[in-house]
């Protein structure tokens, strides 16, 4: 079996209390993409109208900048350390990187690199915006050329590119858009050339994505040029899990209308690299019968950037370092590592651990995946998923054939209906648990763009030490011709196609935030309010629902009064009520007899809570009070009180 290490995310240290699967540590490997757009006259020709109402001003080179600059504003967001560049060709004017930048001054007419790749500043969004959006900057600097530009000098400009500014990352992409679907028609050593240069790309570990966009009369043709230098095979990157069937659509521009949209999201579908939360895990099907796969965490809760302290007495601000030192409480001297041991805390005493026993204690086997039964998928509770599913893909890295076995098991179940279970250990020193491993099948959008991966889930399931005792209620149920009622006020207020489409409500706190930031970054105007997508729409709701809802209401004051008449006047009172005066008055007298006039506790009242182990059923006034009475420090939250008073009981 290999070496355990392999199973931890890259670049990360090691954690022995770690026991989760760290979230973090897979974003770390960074992501390049580099846009390349052509400029030509069908490029920058406004595609017809369809609907005389609706007129469309973007050209094919106007929406994929725009479609750029939205990705830009993205990634900022999202993957802040990831880099982006934008090269246009076919420009009559020439523009490349600084001599010193370019290996040996290369020339490359007619290709104009408005951003290089590098992680987006304040002066490319800039640069990009008034691109994208000022038809007048726009109209200097995105005027054809008369020349034909070979695509091998293209691809080599962008293989260059990617040599000098990110040589070390694992995930470099290279986006084409263009409406030309065979540029070398009668030059088949130009065709060969460029064929070259993208294997060249493809042996560098670039994978190439093509955004073809069909002309009013002429339907995009992979076939004719763009088959012999796109791979369907991802190049040194095989944990990133392919679509089941076809490449991008082409972006029609017969609906005018519609170009920006579609091209945008075409190019959101494979914005995003996917990066694996975990590598090459054996998952175990059988005795003695494994496979490898990859898990990825799909769905995961998108967060601000924290904050950072700077220096701005220098030159230019500097980020500050943090230095954390752990100094003993009664010398004040600073320890080491080394010198600390863990303990936990064990009827009132102290159980100190090394890390060897810790390790011994945490370790329930290697991580990996093991099967031990399948049930139908109809037993698994919509309550039982406690914690976001992970995506499971194969690879080939340990166990040749994975793929095909891995095909047919998720078959198998999507044809049966049925789930497994399985014992999932996510990484080492983590806690076990047991998983739901349901088959999952290809979602694609309206444009033909996967947004959800074919494969399998890891569902974890609750043990038993996780299910909370149910709340005393007193329900009534509600009378069928209730029901009926907000039947029809629900199928009234149904979402489109009765389905919940996340990718249609932005974070409204998270883009706020990231609006604010753009706008003082970018010297812009501070707008008045964020846009919120998940207010809803009362005055359609109102126009749909709003009678059926006024009659729900008039039925439920109907039901309500037939069930009072048949169970008398008296509604049974709610288990959670307000205790009576008396009791206020008898728990108020109890406390008295163990507090003084300042309020603080007497030592014997202290220590004899302290013998019977109820000191944490004290109130924070009761322990501060008693703790100030012995000069001793009262911050913190009550659990610190309480060990504080415990410690200070056990040094007597």
């Amino acid at each position: 079996m290999a070496d355990e290490d392999k199973w931890k995310p890259p670049m990360e240290e090691d954690e022995e209390d770690e026991e989760e699967v760290d979230e973090a540590a897979y974003k770390s490997t960074r992501d390049a993409v580099l846009f390349v757009i052509e400029v030509s006259r069908s490029m920058l020709t406004v595609p017809p109208p369809v609907d005389a109402k609706k007129q469309q001003h973007d050209t094919p080179t106007s929406a994929a900048l725009k479609c750029a600059y939205a990705l830009m504003q993205q990634r900022i967001i999202s993957s802040p350390n990831d880099m982006m560049g934008v090269l246009l060709y076919g420009t009559e004017e020439t523009k490349f990187q600084d001599e010193e930048q370019a290996r040996g001054g290369l020339p490359y007419p007619h290709c104009y690199l408005l951003t290089d790749l590098q992680i987006p500043d304040a002066g490319n969004v800039k640069a990009l915006r008034s691109l994208a959006e000022d038809e007048e900057e726009s109209k200097k600097l995105l005027l054809p050329s008369e020349e034909r530009v070979p695509m091998a000098n293209v691809l080599f400009c962008a293989n260059q590119i990617f040599t000098t500014q990110a040589p070390n990352f694992v995930s470099r992409r290279l986006f084409i858009v263009t409406d030309d679907d065979d540029p070398h028609e009668k030059d088949k050593a130009l065709k060969s050339s460029a064929a070259v240069r993208a294997k060249d790309l493809y042996d560098l570990g670039v994978i190439i994505e093509l955004f073809p966009i069909s002309r009013p009369s002429q339907e995009f043709d992979r076939s004719k040029f763009y088959d012999d230098i796109i791979y369907n095979a991802r190049p040194r990157d095989p944990e990133a899990p392919a679509p089941v069937s076809g490449n991008t659509a082409p972006t029609s521009i017969s609906d005018g209308i519609s170009l920006l949209t579609s091209l945008l999201s075409s190019i959101n579908s494979k914005a995003v690299a996917k990066r694996s939360l975990f590598s090459s895990m054996p998952f175990e099907i059988g005795p003695g019968f494994k496979i490898s796969v990859k898990g990825y965490n799909i769905f995961k809760r998108q967060e601000p950037q924290r904050s950072c302290y700077i220096w701005l007495e220098g030159e230019k601000p500097l980020l500050v370092t943090h230095i954390s030192t752990q100094i003993a409480d009664e010398t004040a001297r600073s320890v080491d590592k080394a010198e600390i041991n863990k303990a936990y805390k064990f009827g009132g005493e102290q159980i100190p651990f090394t890390l060897e026993e810790i390790t011994q204690i945490r370790h329930f086997g290697d991580p990996g995946i093991r099967i031990i039964g399948f049930k139908p998928q109809s037993l698994l509770p919509i309550w039982a998923n406690t914690r976001p599913s992970i995506l499971i893909y194969p690879s080939e890295e340990d166990y040749v054939g994975s793929t095909r076995v891995f095909s047919a098991l998720q078959q198998k179940l999507l044809k049966d209906n049925k789930m497994a279970l399985a014992w999932f250990i996510p990484r080492r020193n983590a806690s076990p648990t047991i998983a739901a491993i349901v088959p999952g099948i290809e979602k694609r959008d309206e444009n033909g763009a996967q947004f959800i991966p074919p494969g399998m889930w890891i569902c974890p399931l609750p043990f038993a030490d996780d299910i909370r005792q149910n709340p005393e209620t007193s329900v009534i149920p509600a009378p069928d011709p209730l029901i009926d009622r907000m039947r029809e006020v629900v199928q009234q207020l149904q979402l489109p196609k009765a389905v919940y489409d996340p990718r249609k409500y932005p974070n409204p706190a998270l883009q706020w935030h990231y609006r604010i930031l753009q706008a003082l970054a970018l010297d812009e105007d501070i707008p008045d309010k964020p846009e919120d997508k998940t207010i809803p729409k009362y005055k359609q709701i109102d126009k749909r629902a709003g009678p059926l809802a006024i009659d729900w209401g008039h039925e439920l004051h109907k039901q309500f009064q037939e069930w009072q008449s048949g169970h008398g006047s008296a509604v049974e009172a709610t288990p959670n009520k307000r205790p009576a005066q008396d009791e206020i008055a008898v728990r108020g007298t109890k406390k008295a007899k163990t507090t003084d006039v300042e309020g603080a506790v007497d030592d014997a009242a202290m220590k004899k809570a302290f013998e019977k182990q109820t000191v944490n059923k004290m109130t924070i006034p009761e322990l501060k009070a008693w703790l100030q009475s012995k000069h001793l420090a009262v911050s913190g939250k009550k659990a610190d009180l309480v060990e504080r008073v415990e410690s200070h009981l056990e040094r007597k």
